[in-house]
């Protein structure tokens, strides 16, 4: 292992690589250190707690939503952007077409998601300057607008980050900016449990009990990422002049979890809008309502589940293009064993995507309630070990490991991964 390390670092390029990107690190963790002006955090600080929506977006800016920081929003006006023109892109024409124009379309697409980010990112941060408006010093439409200028610049700024660490450093910037929020938090958690621990709260048996269920959900979330249906698909021969082509064989793989982590933000979101609606909302039939969709109540935790399945099936429907790939196999010569090319390949590769999708759907719905269960069964509450934050590390971390292996094996025979 440690021979593999320094087959990393004697390579210039990759070291340099990996040096601005924990550069860019240290410049984002610095900015969540870095207040609002005239923004109480103190009064905003005791909103947020592990086990709510306000928890959760906290834990993806990496604490800065409870500081109340010029990262406050993070990056995620830039993901919900990227959706929204990812699905636009499905009924779009234009849209579409520039996604099939190569580098030159992703260009125009990108433009566009950056001007759509700037503008989500204006109106969330005025909707959370106006919706805290009890913690603004001198509340008032100019400290509002200032509020959500500054709200706004440093997602702006973090978008630019993220961009600059995909070009110069070493892996995929934005994710890794959401990465590096999220193992912000865990020296946090790690001390969480030793002051329980210190203060009689749980045993030893509690946080050996708690760390077998956090390895085991790790292992299992690795199992399911990496997980696959191969479609073994055969090309027929062709005569070209005097050279024959074709006549190999490959595969088609199928992920088991297509869509990611996308579902489980979808059913987060919609599901916490009423409680975060009851929270500036003093009514009393509205608080009655919002305390039956609090989170880890029972029927927050099944219509959690079910909504996750429902959206796991919708995004994979909308992103993978089942009749797309039957054409294109057609069209290159390629066909399925046993199958015909066009329509029965088309419905057997559907059938295919169906059934495992139904395995990912299962996982991602098991694995966001199960933190639920974890506190009740291990005594551990304030500690945030969520299935979205699990599935956002190990996919970041899968990922950027693959891209360093490729670019060690570039220059060794042999990488550090066995």
């Amino acid at each position: 292992m440690l021979s593999a390390l320094s087959n990393i670092l004697k390579i210039t390029e990759l070291r340099q690589k990996i040096v601005f990107t924990l550069t860019m690190f240290a410049i984002f963790r610095l900015g969540t250190h870095i207040p609002v002006p005239g923004v109480d955090a103190s009064v905003i600080e005791k909103l947020f707690t592990s086990g709510n929506l306000f928890g959760l977006l906290d834990l993806f800016s990496g604490g800065a939503l409870s500081k109340f920081s010029v990262f406050a929003m993070s990056i995620t006006p830039y993901i919900n952007a990227s959706i929204i023109m990812q699905l636009l892109t499905v009924v779009v024409p234009q849209l579409e077409q520039w996604s099939k124009e190569g580098v030159e379309g992703r260009k125009k697409i990108t433009r566009i998601t950056r001007y759509a980010t700037v503008f989500l990112a204006f109106i969330q941060a005025i909707g959370m300057a106006y919706g805290l408006k009890a913690a603004i010093i001198n509340p008032g439409f100019a400290s509002i607008l200032l509020i959500a200028i500054t709200l706004t610049a440093g997602t702006t700024f973090l978008m630019w980050i993220g961009e600059q660490i995909t070009e110069k450093g070493i892996g995929n910037g934005i994710s890794l900016i959401i990465f590096a929020g999220i193992v912000s938090r865990l020296p946090e958690g790690v001390m969480h449990i030793w002051q329980y621990l210190q203060a009689g709260a749980i045993n030893l048996f509690n946080v050996l009990l708690f760390a077998i269920i956090a390895i085991a959900m790790i292992v299992f979330v690795i199992a399911i990422q990496q997980g696959q249906r191969r479609i073994p698909v055969q090309y027929a021969k062709r005569v070209v002049g005097r050279k024959m082509y074709g006549g190999h064989s490959t595969h088609i793989p199928l992920k088991v979890n297509q869509a990611g982590v996308i579902p489980i933000i979808f059913a987060s979101s919609v599901l916490m809008f009423p409680v975060t609606i009851a929270q500036f909302i003093d009514i009393g039939w509205v608080k009655t309502i919002a305390e039956y969709f609090a989170w880890g109540t029972p029927l927050q935790t099944v219509l959690y589940a079910l909504m996750i399945i429902f959206f796991t099936y919708f995004y994979t429907a909308v992103t993978v293009n089942i009749s797309d790939m039957a054409e294109n196999l057609k069209k290159y010569g390629g066909f399925i064993p046993g199958l015909r090319p066009g329509k029965p390949t088309a419905e057997y590769l559907d059938r295919v995507m169906t059934r495992i999708t139904l395995a990912g759907a299962v996982f991602l719905a098991l694995i966001a309630i199960l933190p639920n269960f974890i506190a009740a069964v291990t005594n551990i509450d304030g500690v945030y070990f969520g299935g979205t934050a699990l599935l956002i590390i190990v996919g970041v971390a899968l990922d950027t490991m693959k891209q360093i292996e490729a670019m060690v094996l570039m220059r060794h025979y042999q990488g550090f991964m066995k």
